[in-house]
């Protein structure tokens, strides 16, 4: 049984909520649902789609998600023993369902769409979703991961296992997938978790107005937000389930728009350094110099092409993340992550850098602070910056590979960071920079940047703060 809706969007429709509802009625029995949107795509009218069914009670659900994917998909099925990527398989409720057009861009004209449903009751399993595992590497130690990419469950189009095999190829301890709107990607990231990779469970909360990451939190998490202040609305959903949220990309072209919420970290490098990412830095500067308390994260945002690519400058873990950790362990990335013990790199073979005020570590408060230690390995020529509230403090030169040194500090404001600042290596790095622009359409990142006369940072710490 199948039926053809039609309607006629516009930006007034855009404008009242950038989500447009379309019911359809499910009957008893049904065990699979196809759904296939038709419109004229144009660079002015892109329709994103998902799908809810009958225990949506609306913004903020938590039960009832059945699915999105968003604009890289025109059609999709799901069913009680299976589902497209991105989609949601399982018990079909009878009642009304609801397919969802997210309207990213509509034309000045409108758009004419057509959805059409089709319903079976053809006798099927029901499958239940993967539980969740508990891989440990015992041991403590720096383990490096990359805290933002995606797969096929979203807009990439690459398969979770080829971004699994990605991750083993760059070296990495630990991945999180966080795939935009969705967490369908744990099917297959669930029963693979690995004391050898483990993987953190990650959702890409993506609105036209800003992009955010809920990491730990097995559930879905509704993104459909609409009002400046429902930022506040999605830490009290993130935080209610155990999780952290973290503030993605805050640059151009998709910085944050809402209000600030109480979120536990900021990604503040996101792909190659010269992407724009000093823009996210000062916000986060600017943030801790107001007396907030946000660890610094990165992820490489890498979308798995269809093929296993070589390792570059635009792959995955590019930047990593690292972390002090007793053990390898979801758990214990996630107290990693909330404490700030750790630092971003710009790849897995990136520069080493750690900070300490005697037993006090990266992410840890000191009542007052004089002095510094400093620990460097792999920048040898490059600047070790200090800074704090009140911007920079203290240069310090990089000699040899393996470098440390103490920093005599005097009235540190609220906080002390540490950036590695490229000197000896800019010319190389720049260089490369350049081989990334030749001959090839620029992924969006790199879209419009001008890098002349801009530092490029290698790594950064994560504060160590004064006061209470």
């Amino acid at each position: 049984m199948s039926k053809t809706i039609t309607a006629h969007v516009t930006r007034a429709d855009q404008a009242r909520n950038p989500y447009f509802y379309i019911p359809f009625e499910v009957p008893s029995g049904t065990t699979r649902i196809d759904v296939a949107l038709a419109y004229a795509k144009a660079e002015d009218c892109i329709i994103d789609l998902g799908a809810f069914d009958p225990r949506d009670t609306g913004y903020p659900t938590k039960e009832g998600f059945r699915g999105w994917s968003g604009g890289a998909r025109d059609h999709f099925f799901l069913a009680t023993d299976d589902a497209t990527p991105g989609y949601v398989h399982g018990e079909i409720q009878p009642g009304t369902w609801n397919v969802i057009l997210g309207l990213y861009k509509v034309p000045e004209v409108g758009a004419d769409i057509r959805v059409t449903i089709g319903l079976d009751a053809s006798p099927r399993k029901l499958e239940p979703q993967p539980a969740r595992t508990f891989p440990v590497r015992k041991g403590a130690g720096w383990y490096k991961g990359d805290l933002h990419c995606h797969t096929f469950h979203s807009d990439a189009r690459g398969a979770p296992e080829l971004l699994h095999a990605a991750a083993r190829q760059a070296g990495l301890d630990l991945l999180a997938i966080a795939d935009h709107n969705t967490i369908t990607q744990r099917r297959y990231f669930h029963p693979n978790s690995s004391p050898d990779l483990v993987f953190v469970r990650g959702m890409e909360v993506t609105t036209a107005e800003g992009h955010a990451n809920v990491y730990g939190v097995d559930d879905w998490i509704d993104f459909r937000m609409t009002r400046p202040s429902d930022a506040h609305v999605l830490e009290k959903l993130v935080h209610e389930k155990g999780g952290l949220l973290s503030i993605n990309h805050d640059k151009p072209p998709i910085a944050w728009e809402y209000e600030m919420p109480k979120a536990d970290c900021q990604e503040v490098w996101q792909s190659t350094w010269l992407a724009w990412n000093w823009i996210a830095l000062e916000r986060y500067q600017q943030r801790l110099a107001s007396g907030m308390k946000l660890s610094a994260i990165g992820g490489s945002d890498f979308h798995q092409p269809d093929r296993l690519m070589p390792e570059g400058p635009l792959v995955l873990a590019r930047p990593t993340t690292v972390f002090w950790l007793p053990e390898l362990s979801e758990d214990a990335v996630l107290a990693a992550m909330k404490s700030g013990f750790g630092y971003v790199t710009e790849s897995p073979d990136g520069p080493h850098l750690e900070i300490r005020v005697g037993d006090t570590v990266m992410g840890g408060s000191v009542a007052s602070l004089v002095s510094l230690d400093v620990v460097v390995r792999g920048a040898a020529g490059d600047r070790v910056v200090l800074i704090d509230a009140t911007g920079e403090i203290a240069v310090v030169d990089i000699v040899g590979d393996e470098f440390s040194t103490t920093v005599v500090i005097e009235n540190a404001q609220k906080f002390v960071r540490a950036e590695i600042v490229a000197a000896a290596s800019r010319e190389c790095l720049l260089a490369e920079y350049a081989s990334l622009l030749e001959g090839r359409e620029l992924p969006w990142q790199l879209r419009n940047v001008d890098v002349a006369g801009q530092p490029i940072r290698r790594a950064l710490s994560n504060p160590i703060y004064i006061g209470s």
